[in-house]
């Protein structure tokens, strides 16, 4: 019953009373981002969602304009402690995960919710295991138990166990449980970077 009625009430009302706190913070974030360098504030990344729908993801922009995207050899996202496509600004963002507040309006409008899988890139469909297209039975999250656990530290397939550990388990006890990490990852900055820098990347 959680996850096909009271789940999403959850998203909408914690959306509506978080919003109008969280524009304390985004409208001057979005005026520094706009200050360091001239480009837009957001990046509209295409991801999908519920049932595979594409939809536009909203971030604030932490990397410069035209970046070059960069996986890693299992088609996650490229990341590193000194990545040099990363804005001065788009480091704290990325560190106190305030590039990701924009999605608030992603569950707003039923896209996201609050906790989920995290939405997939466009082109890893065809690396996806068959089981795992499971996750596209729930909305995507702003956070997830994955991102509660290793938050970028994750390999492809330790992202894909705990997001179908989440989809079988999912309950409103997992969804506190899993915030509460979050939030205590976030604040310990833990795991912010799979890489510490390139040569880890490359083995060196």
């Amino acid at each position: 019953m959680y996850r096909y009625g009271i789940k999403r009430v959850f998203d909408v009302v914690a959306s509506l009373i978080a919003l109008p706190f969280l524009l304390f913070i985004m409208i001057p974030v979005a005026i520094l981002i706009k200050l360091e360098d001239r480009g837009p504030v957001f990046y509209n990344a295409p991801r999908l969602g519920k049932n595979m729908k594409e939809f536009k993801m909203y971030k604030f922009r932490s990397m410069k304009v035209n970046a070059p995207d960069i996986r890693n050899k299992d088609g996650s996202t490229f990341n590193s402690n000194n990545d040099p496509r990363v804005t001065k600004i788009g480091k704290i963002l990325r560190k106190t995960s305030i590039d990701e507040l924009p999605q608030v309006i992603n569950v707003l409008k039923g896209d996201m919710s609050f906790v989920g899988p995290r939405p997939s890139p466009l082109g890893n469909k065809d690396r996806y295991p068959k089981e795992y297209f499971r996750k596209f039975e729930v909305r995507p999250g702003i956070t997830g138990y994955n991102q509660a656990v290793l938050r970028n530290k994750s390999t492809m397939e330790q992202r894909i166990t705990n997001d179908l550990f989440y989809v079988e388990n999912i309950s409103l006890h997992l969804d506190i449980k899993i915030l509460y990490m979050t939030i205590v990852s976030v604040i310990r900055l833990k795991n912010i970077n799979r890489y510490e820098n390139e040569k880890e990347k490359v083995g060196l």
